[in-house]
């Protein structure tokens, strides 16, 4: 069967059982009783407990959770009550977060327009859009928003908006003639489509798709049916939690088979190996990662991206493709002249001469033959107009006088049939109707030409030129309006039969010229190893023009259509993708294939979007990027970040802040697990050697609740790196615990721990267990906050500026030492942390072993890097 805009109107009203004049209430009936109301239906949503519950399903969670009940079996209340305290507040933040995001759909529920106007029973009223059915016919004028599918049977110069859904920035001139060849969604000049706006004119349509059949149903659709994916953050915590357990359960479970062989008791043994195990177990880190995510997100709001979705901070890190909407992202979204071709020359927009006659006379005609207006900075008109009432603006001629100098007596509006528009005024004692329209078209339709010598006769000559000079414009992917005049007789009355024997004046040239910033971003994208592509509903010209300008595009070869690929595989599809770069003419499915498509090639993809259209595919990337300002609350809720300024460079400003977060979060992660390993050698060592443990788990408990915490959240802000956008992507499927990763950690846990045995035997030998303990808990809590210094860099930075160049580290040390040294000195906490009290000799003994550390991992620092 044939689609609708393939067909005739006349067919078309018999197919859906339809006539001119509307339906009757019977036939209404009968028509939702087969197709429904015209809503879109919401899938089912979970529960606010279930997505609650869900946010225990990590491993590392769960061990937590038995490390917990265990010690509250075993009388540790506080270490029990402090666990589950952390993990609860990590599961609220992350239910927070997940119900903010599942918004899109409703915002697609309020894209469907509220009222329709309708004809039932012959008669013309205003209904709720939700009582459409299939058949209807609908009336449709300027301002009103289109609210179902439907074929156009009756046309008066309609232009309709249909960016939301093509993201096509010009309003499409509509027609009732029936299209042949199979066409894309944004080429169906005879359809509407719901959540459309009309911005010109009016028209009579019958309503053939409702609800979720409508376009903007299918992407309901899709949305419904896309999955959003993982960050990379997200993917490396949830593999870093499954091996870390095992690694510590390892331990934990080595440590318990020596001291049951010791001959300890199986219950102490057991409990002391528990509560290594917590101590190990670093349960703040989730925190940390979100405190930090926090303070990337407040950082990026003042470079104009809203976070909507925590991890996306980091995830913009790690991307290696960048799918970007043309029209407004990479463009200025705003109509600009580029270009005049007067007398037989092309004249950029920057060196027009307005003493010049006949470019004088361009200028003044492109004002008079214009409907639009921009009074105090606020444009009203079709954006083609307002380029030219803007230039003239730019040049110290505004648009009042001219018109006010050459008052419109009569005029014949833009007609898509016609394909012109024509105004009548008197100047210089003449009655001179002004023509503008498509060259082509104008071109038949004229005689004479305007020269430096007067008027002549126009010439085949002239006609190849000026259509040459067309063809040049529009591979450019300019946009071509062509300006002619002629003299009528005082006091006649404009018909279209006047609209010959014309004198041709010239031809102006627009476009949506690109950024300033956008090549640059472009640029420091492909140096960061980043691929930019571009997908757009624009045509394939225009798209590829801008893609080349900017340096997206080196050549046609690269770019395609939708159609080009309706047909492929997959597999197909996964092979295609490396060799293009500009995607035109694309529909909502393809977009979500291309995403795909380089996902499966293992990359991390950002896609940007604004319109309906986008909010599938914004959904599927790896990173959903939304336009702030023209882009719809359905693109906005379907993405992870919004941009405030419609801008790629911020997209690129971005990377470069989440490439430093992670890489902030990593020296975290290292800062934590390193000190915890050196706990566990400590441990270990005396175990092993027949020693007494060198910690009870109050010390354990301390150190990860006050030690680690501050200084980790203080890593993850520091300051940003400009070297990180040397670097290429990592890899999708990299994980933290990189081999790499863990000899850092392996070696600064050897010192830490070494440190902290050499501080538990001088004590040891001083004056027995208890002093031993008690040294070889404050060498390590110290050792650990001296350790946030090494952990700013894979660099030495003891002699560097950057050694003081985080102000919250440096406080979190102060803070920490503050801490640790009143517990070691102030009386009355040694019976609450089971240590002795140490006087300043001993005191600078513990600082000296755990600021030993600093100085050889800066060593071994240098050493590597050498």
């Amino acid at each position: 069967m044939k689609k609708y805009y393939q067909e005739t109107a006349k067919t078309v009203l018999e197919r859906v059982n339809s006539r001119g004049t509307g339906l009757t209430g019977e036939e209404v009936e009968k028509s939702r009783e087969r197709c429904g109301w015209n809503e879109l239906v919401e899938g089912k949503k979970k529960r606010i407990p279930q997505i609650f519950l869900e946010q225990y399903k990590d491993f590392l969670v769960l061990i937590l959770i038995a490390s917990a009940i265990i010690s509250g079996i075993l009388g540790d209340a506080e270490s029990s009550a402090v666990i589950i305290i952390v993990i609860t507040i990590n599961a609220i933040l992350g239910t927070v977060q997940t119900v903010k995001a599942e918004q899109s759909l409703q915002s697609l529920k309020n894209l469907s327009g509220p009222e329709a106007k309708v004809l039932r029973d012959g008669a013309a009223i205003i209904i709720p859009a939700r009582e459409l059915v299939v058949g209807d016919v609908i009336l449709l004028e300027a301002g009103d928003m289109v609210p179902a599918d439907g074929r156009l049977i009756e046309n008066a110069s309609l232009k309709i908006n249909e960016s939301a859904l093509t993201g096509e920035s010009l309003a499409v001139e509509k027609s009732i003639s029936a299209i042949s060849e199979d066409v894309p969604l944004g080429d169906r000049t005879n359809m509407l489509f719901s959540g459309s706006f009309v911005t010109y004119g009016r028209g009579k349509a019958v309503v053939t798709d409702i609800g979720m059949e409508t376009e903007v149903g299918r992407i309901a659709g899709l949305l419904k049916s896309t999955s959003e994916k993982q960050t990379p953050l997200q993917a490396n915590l949830e593999d870093f939690g499954k091996k870390l357990s095992v690694l510590i359960l390892v331990f934990c479970g080595i440590l318990f088979a020596i001291n049951v062989f010791r001959g300890e008791n199986i219950g102490s043994a057991f409990m002391f190996a528990v509560a290594l195990a917590v101590a190990a177990i670093p349960e703040a880190l989730s925190s940390i990662v979100t405190i930090v995510l926090s303070f990337g997100t407040q950082k990026m709001a003042k470079e104009h991206a809203i976070i909507r979705k925590l991890q996306a901070v980091e995830g913009l890190g790690s991307v290696s493709v960048i799918c970007s909407d043309k029209t407004g992202t990479l463009t200025q979204n705003k109509m600009t002249v580029e270009d005049y071709y007067v007398e037989g020359k092309r004249i950029p927009a920057a060196e027009i001469d307005v003493d010049d006659p006949a470019q004088r006379c361009l200028m003044d005609y492109s004002i008079l033959c214009n409907d639009s207006t921009n009074e105090n900075g606020v444009e009203i008109g079709d954006p083609t107009e307002t380029a030219l009432i803007n230039l003239g603006s730019r040049y110290g001629i505004e648009a009042a006088a001219v018109r006010s100098d050459y008052p419109r007596t009569d005029e014949l509006p833009f007609d898509s049939d016609r394909k012109m528009m024509s105004t009548l005024h008197s100047i210089d004692g003449e009655n001179r109707m002004i023509v503008k329209g498509a060259v082509d078209r104008l071109l038949e339709l004229s005689e004479h030409i305007q020269t430096t010598e007067g008027l002549r006769e126009i010439t085949d000559e002239d006609k190849r030129m000026i259509r040459q000079q067309n063809r040049v414009f529009s591979m450019e992917g300019l946009r071509v309006l062509a300006f002619t005049y002629r003299q009528v007789p005082e006091g006649h009355t404009m018909t279209p039969e006047d609209e010959n024997h014309l004198v041709f004046l010239g031809l102006i040239a627009m476009m949506d010229p690109p950024r300033e910033e956008s090549k640059d971003a472009v640029a420091e994208c492909i140096k960061a190893g980043i691929r930019p592509v571009m997908i757009t509903g624009d045509h394939k010209i225009t798209a590829a023009a801008i893609a080349k300008r900017i340096g997206i595009l080196q050549d046609l070869s690269e770019a395609c259509e939708g159609a080009d690929i309706e047909d492929m595989s997959d597999e197909e599809l996964r092979d295609f993708v490396t060799g293009i770069s500009v995607y035109a003419r694309v529909s909502p499915e393809h977009k979500i294939r291309i995403v795909r498509a380089w996902q499966e090639r293992g990359m991390i993809v950002a896609m940007t979007g604004d319109g309906v259209n986008d909010a599938p595919a914004l959904k599927q990337a790896d990173i959903g990027v939304a336009m702030g300002v023209t882009g719809t609350e359905v693109a906005k809720d379907a993405a992870a970040m919004v941009l405030t300024d419609d801008n790629f460079a911020t997209i690129v400003k971005a990377v470069a802040n989440g490439r430093n977060l992670y890489k902030n979060i990593k020296n975290a992660i290292q800062f934590l697990l390193s000190g915890n390993f050196g706990a566990i050698l400590a441990v270990l060592s005396a175990s092993v050697t027949g020693l007494p443990v060198p910690f009870v788990p109050v010390h354990l408990l301390f150190i990860n609740l006050l030690t680690d915490s501050l200084p980790a959240i203080a890593l993850g802000v520091e300051p940003s790196d400009s070297e990180v956008m040397k670097d290429k992507p990592r890899a999708a499927k990299e994980s933290i615990l990189t081999g790499k990763f863990l000899s850092k950690i392996a070696v600064d846990g050897l010192v830490i721990g070494t440190m902290t045995m050499i501080a538990f035997l001088t004590g040891y030998h001083q004056n027995g267990a208890l002093l031993g303990s008690t040294y070889a808990f404050g060498t390590l809590c110290l050792a650990r906050l001296f350790h946030g210094f090494n952990c700013k860099s894979d660099r030495p930075v003891i002699f560097t500026k950057r050694f003081f160049n985080n102000k919250w580290l440096l406080g979190a040390f102060l803070l920490g030492a503050a801490l640790i040294t009143a517990v070691l000195t102030v009386p009355g906490s040694e019976t609450v942390f089971k240590v002795e009290m140490l006087n300043p000799a001993q005191l600078g003994t513990v600082y000296l072993y755990a600021f030993s550390s600093l100085p050889i991992i800066q060593l071994i620092k240098w050493v590597r890097k050498e």
